[in-house]
């Protein structure tokens, strides 16, 4: 459980770093051509690790549901909106917004048990816990 909260804490912190430099980069290059950067740079990275370190078998992509596939083009359109959201809001707003959004979006598919995820449901506590993560985006750009 540890090392899931530590890696949750570094994908966040990784996230909103990645996002600024992405927007930085993009204020200077263009936004096709940071995409480019980051998603061959990421690609070239991984390949290197799946073939040095790698323990599964590619083999067995034929065995997954084809849905699955779209992890990548996922990649792109994140990369994207957030280079986005941050030239327009910038950091904080577009983080919390981007937050939020996880945390709802995540719920309805543990709610729903999507994607082959384990069926969660949730309580009163938990919902009124989003209702007040939403209630302190908008507090937060209020006046702003």
């Amino acid at each position: 459980m540890l090392l899931g909260i530590l890696s949750s804490i570094i994908s966040g912190i990784s996230m909103s770093i990645q996002g600024i430099f992405n927007t930085r980069l993009s204020e200077k290059i263009g936004l096709l051509e940071t995409n480019a950067i980051v998603q061959g740079t990421a690609f070239l990275i991984t390949l290197i690790m799946a073939i040095g370190l790698g323990k599964g078998n590619i083999q067995n992509i034929k065995l997954c549901r084809k849905i699955y596939l779209l992890g990548g083009l996922l990649g792109v359109v994140i990369t994207f909106t957030v280079m986005y959201s941050i030239r327009f809001l910038g950091v904080t707003h577009s983080i919390a917004i981007i937050l939020v959004s996880q945390i709802i979006m995540a719920l309805l598919i543990d709610y729903f048990g999507l994607f082959d995820s384990k069926n969660i449901k949730f309580n009163f506590h938990e919902i009124i816990g989003i209702c007040f993560l939403i209630a302190g985006i908008i507090i937060l750009k209020w006046k702003s």
